[in-house]
């Protein structure tokens, strides 16, 4: 299957930001489909300086986790 998850929530709501990423590295990527992320709007956010690293979503792994992920699992990432 081919999966495109779209991010358009920022630092203003972590737990938003975090839920497509966390679908795409710790879902479709580990059962290995095939796997693309979109940011777009305020989910660009995600990606500018160190804004990840205080973007924590509640029940979630940090952003910074999540972006790790998307890296070791070669998820092409679209801004």
């Amino acid at each position: 299957m081919r999966f495109l998850y779209l991010v358009s929530k920022g630092e203003d709501d972590p737990t938003l930001a975090s839920v497509p990423l966390h679908l795409a590295v710790n879902g479709s990527a580990e059962v290995g489909h095939d796997t693309q992320v979109l940011l777009v709007g305020d989910g660009v956010d995600v990606v500018i300086g160190s804004k990840a690293a205080a973007i924590v979503g509640v029940g979630l792994p940090p952003m910074a986790d999540l972006l790790s992920k998307l890296k070791e699992h070669q998820i092409p990432v679209y801004v």
